[in-house]
């Protein structure tokens, strides 16, 4: 019996098992529109022709449709909206004195507690609390923030990715879990260190440009040019530390010490007239106050989430736990640890914390996805599409929870609404395993030839 068969076969009767399960949360891809290649531009920054892979609007489209999904996949921006609306003000002062201010720019503080900060085409920009809890004054925000902003004024991403970015968008899903079908999907390896899947990796070179860029925007901003040398330091040290924590920075952000020295030369050189200039540590402070006072909850999810990944369940269970103590109504707490009970097949404590994590934030979205694959596993169709519905109005154009959705209908009985799902799924994602899945239930049911 295939696998499409016997899936079917545990849909008819309500009973998915966890092999199923963990298949159909690996399922959960995201759609994303073609893009086609553009040839060559100028560069906003050095004037010279560069060969880019999307015009100024399309980088503007990817944003608004890709990155909602990835923020998502980390969890949202945090619950705090001072400290968010601080990083977004430091934010604003660096790309308003940039070479492209009148890109889409907007800035938030997610909950994923790996140390890294991201930025789309179009300046849509994710700084997670695991990097901001780093950090010591808000010159070295102002670096973090530059660096990211020097990438979107020098359309790196345009650059190298190009129909690629979005390509890889509509199957990062199904990659993560054919690297692991028994844990990655299900734990949502992409939200926790694998986040930036849908990103661009940005080469040596673009990654010397984006410092020298944001080391100028930062001291244009009033901000001692170090800032960006502390910065760096603070990443070697962290990577010599405990370098599975940094693992998709790295990825995506390329680190060597050169970069450090090359910052420190500036530093002393060309902006060495800043050197007198405050780094506004205790503004910092202030700011960030609340989010710092949780630290020791967000070194917890760290050190849960590496041995999640490691399938040391145990061990990830003792730190959620321990995070939980802390902080009781810690939203990415509560969604990890049910994630790790969910991969123990402890769907019943598991839907539990989720449900929890669903309560304390209820307008993001991970917790209603987690909550119907749970319903599904636990013969509970009904509440299944409940939850996933719940998730598609608040996160639209996520192509595998369409058949999710198609899953649970058909685990109702309701084939006309399940073939719906399924028809809308394949016009989404034509290929893979949920492709085929959806396309032999159509053919069984008579809905194709």
């Amino acid at each position: 019996m295939s696998f499409s068969d016997d899936l079917a076969r545990s849909l008819r009767l309500n009973r998915v098992t966890r092999r199923q399960a963990l298949w159909l949360l690996s399922a959960s891809t995201l759609s994303a529109a073609g893009v086609s290649l553009q040839g060559c531009a100028t560069s906003p920054v050095t004037g010279k022709t560069i060969l880019v892979g999307m015009s100024e609007a399309q980088e503007r489209e990817i944003d608004a449709q890709v990155s909602p999904h990835q923020f998502s996949q980390d969890m949202g921006a945090i619950q705090d909206g001072v400290v968010n609306d601080y990083v977004s003000g430091i934010g604003r002062s660096i790309h308003e004195r940039s070479h492209r201010p009148q890109m889409p720019y907007s800035y938030r503080v997610l909950n994923a507690n790996y140390i890294n900060a991201y930025t789309f085409p179009g300046g849509a920009m994710g700084v997670t609390r695991g990097i901001l809890t780093e950090l010591d004054d808000e010159a070295e925000l102002a670096a973090l923030l530059g660096h990211e902003v020097g990438h979107v004024n020098a359309r790196h991403a345009a650059q190298r990715q190009g129909q690629a970015l979005v390509a890889q968008a509509a199957v990062v899903g199904i990659n993560v879990a054919a690297r692991d079908s028994q844990w990655g999907a299900v734990a949502g390896l992409g939200g926790m260190i694998g986040a930036s899947a849908l990103l661009a990796s940005y080469s040596r070179d673009n990654e010397r440009e984006a410092d020298a860029l944001g080391q100028d925007y930062m001291v244009r901003s009033g901000y001692p040019a170090d800032g960006m040398v502390r910065l760096h330091q603070l990443l070697v040290e962290q990577e010599k530390h405990a370098p599975s924590m940094l693992e998709t920075m790295f990825a995506t952000h390329p680190m060597s010490t050169e970069r450090r020295e090359t910052a420190r030369q500036l530093a002393e050189t060309r902006y060495v007239a800043s050197k007198s200039v405050s780094p506004q540590r205790e503004r910092f402070m202030d700011s960030t106050a609340s989010l710092r006072k949780i630290k020791p909850t967000i070194d917890d999810c760290k050190q849960g989430e590496t041995a999640l990944a490691a399938k040391d369940y145990k061990k990830a269970e003792e730190r959620f736990q321990s995070a939980l103590k802390r902080t009781p109504d810690d939203y990415p707490a509560n969604l990890r640890m049910a994630q790790c009970l969910q991969a123990q097949n402890k769907n019943q404590e598991a839907r539990e914390y989720a449900g929890k994590a669903r309560d304390i934030y209820p307008q993001e979205a991970q917790a209603h996805k987690l909550l119907g694959v749970l319903s599904l596993s636990m013969r509970e169709p009904g509440a299944a599409y409940e939850s996933l519905e719940r998730f598609d109005r608040l996160l639209p154009g996520d192509a595998g929870v369409t058949f999710l959705k198609g899953v649970a209908l058909e685990g109702k009985g309701d084939q006309a609404r399940a073939a719906a799902q399924y028809r809308a799924y394949l016009n989404m994602v034509p290929q893979g395993e949920a492709a085929q899945y959806s396309f032999s239930r159509l053919k069984n049911w008579g809905y194709v030839r």
